[in-house]
């Protein structure tokens, strides 16, 4: 937990909002907005929400690890526990409260179809450990889904243990290292990355030894071939691409640029984490991809991390399919088995991901979407994702400033030179978005454009919720311009159970741990130390 806040911002008296003083109260509380205290605060010595039994003396074998004071946990009943919790959860903001903006995470409703079927018996009470024999369900299950990952993509073979999108990036390009081993070319080190890629490409590419080097944007938003060309030679392993970009636009000479990689010698490696805006509409392996990982949770709507694991399968190419990472799913006479031998001659998997081979909760869950849906359904998810982001983008093209001409694909980018001579800055016009009710969007990325606002409404919107959103954000750009109303953009969020936080001490001097202080039993509640 980082806590580096002024805990008397956003109490009572906040500063007049419009000409209306927020108006002073006893308890700290904002309506039903609660005050909340950290839990070591409300920790009393000896108070507990269960009897547990004095444990067996026995000897221990800690030596001089051995604890000296208490543990410092807090001491509650139960229901103070569960009224903490319940009170925390609804400072949150979440796609279930509204519209969620936030480009390039795809913050998507998770269809509750999905969380009934990932919790059926047989599916989300089995164990890694469990006998093959006891969980061939599962195993058709993960297979079904590959088949169709394989269909959707154009691509003839699928690892699925990947376990998030950055290692599945890991696992895609340790099939291209072990490609270009298996050749004699194991000298080629140098990878390209366009200089609007996620950071994971070029840090995945680092921590695998290789060489990254940046391909700059020609003024469309795009990979300026010219100078992609210019940077091929024999020392080039690979290009990794994203597409649609991380500007939202779709890479049209992406064809001309595969051939170009393939030519010199490389592999193309193409981040899918904008999958979801060409789902059912444009097979990757037509486009000359040699492997891309999927986020499932983008583009096939598994919940999006939550604090657990989540799942980044990989497609591979034909020249990458025999470097798939074990064990293989495969039917034989005696129904599903895992298999850590090639089942073709000339196999040579990488080796293994992860202990065991995915994530079963995300796995069903995307089988679950992809199937309720069809494949009109899923051209229809890309369809609406584009259609949504380029609606807001005709909507707010007069009052922002889009970064580049022309429509769009899943998300809008606009930088922030519709605030110049305001004296606002796009942080300030984020903090504002808080005030009115919305999450801001993803702010100051891509880099490649200054001030960055990147809003993706996802396919899951109605026109009416986008409309209001849209409605909002003209307002807030038209008050930023007309000069009448700074100070309050500098002051928000005024709303919010918290004030604007001092971001650089934050960043500089976070308090991430809770220390308190010695006391003896019967002192009070907790307190932080000095430090």
């Amino acid at each position: 937990m980082v806590q580096s806040l002024d805990r008397s911002q956003g109490r009572a008296g906040a500063p007049a909002v419009n000409g209306d003083a927020a108006p002073a109260t006893f308890t700290g509380n904002r309506g039903l907005q609660l005050e909340e205290k950290l839990i070591f605060e409300m920790g009393q010595h000896g108070r507990c929400g269960v009897d547990l039994p004095e444990p067996v003396a026995a000897k221990d074998r800690l030596g001089a690890l051995r604890r000296e004071g208490e543990i410092g946990l807090p001491g509650l009943a139960e229901p103070q526990v569960v009224q903490h919790y319940t009170r925390l959860s609804q400072k949150n903001f979440a796609i279930d409260s509204g519209l969620y903006p936030l480009g390039s995470c795809t913050m998507k409703h998770n269809p509750r179809l999905n969380e009934k079927i990932a919790r059926l018996s047989g599916l989300g009470d089995i164990h890694p450990l469990q006998p093959v024999s006891t969980v061939q369900g599962a195993l058709a299950v993960i297979d079904t889904l590959a088949h169709w990952l394989k269909t959707l993509t154009g691509m003839p073979a699928v690892a699925m243990s990947p376990a998030a999108g950055a290692h599945g990036e890991m696992c895609g390009m340790m099939a291209i290292a072990a490609a270009l081993e298996a050749r004699g070319e194991g000298h080629r080190k140098t990878v390209l990355v366009p200089e609007s890629a996620h950071g994971t490409n070029p840090a995945t590419a680092a921590a695998l030894g290789f060489v990254v080097k940046g391909i700059p944007a020609d003024s469309r938003g795009r990979v300026d071939v010219a100078a992609l060309k210019a940077a091929l030679g024999p020392d080039v392993a690979a290009i990794m691409l994203t597409n649609p970009n991380t500007c939202g636009l779709f890479e049209n000479d992406i064809r001309e640029v595969a051939d170009a990689v393939h030519a010199a010698g490389g592999y193309f490696y193409c981040d899918g984490a904008n999958y979801n805006a060409i789902v059912g509409k444009v097979r990757p392996g037509d486009l000359g991809v040699d492997c891309m990982h999927i986020n499932l949770h983008k583009t096939f709507s598994t919940p999006h991390g939550g604090g657990g694991p989540g799942a980044g399968p990989v497609v591979l190419s034909e020249r990458l399919a025999r470097f798939a990472p074990r064990p293989w799913i495969v039917r034989g006479e005696n129904g599903w088995d895992l298999l850590e031998k090639g089942i073709v001659d000339d196999a040579a998997p990488l080796g293994r991901m992860k202990a065991f081979h995915g994530q079963m909760g995300m796995f069903t869950r995307a089988l679950a979407y992809i199937l309720s849906h069809g494949a009109d359904g899923l051209r229809q998810v890309a369809e609406d994702a584009v259609l949504n982001a380029n609606y807001v983008l005709a909507r707010l093209k007069n009052d922002l400033s889009p970064a580049f001409d022309g429509p769009c694909m899943h998300e809008c980018l606009f930088d922030d030179s519709f605030l110049k001579d305001t004296g606002i800055t796009t942080l300030d016009f984020a903090k504002a978005m808080i005030d009115e009710g919305y999450h801001p969007m993803t702010m100051y990325f891509p880099l490649v454009v200054h001030g960055a606002l990147l809003i993706e409404p996802t396919e899951t919107q109605g026109k009416e919720e986008i409309d209001k959103f849209c409605d909002t954000l003209i307002d807030l750009a038209r008050r930023a311009k007309s000069g009448t109303a700074t100070a309050d953009f500098k002051a928000a969020p005024m709303l919010a159970p918290r004030r604007r936080l001092d971001e650089t001490l934050a960043a500089r001097k976070p308090v991430l741990r809770w220390r308190p202080t010695n006391r003896e039993p019967g002192d009070g509640p907790l307190r932080q130390a000095a430090e």
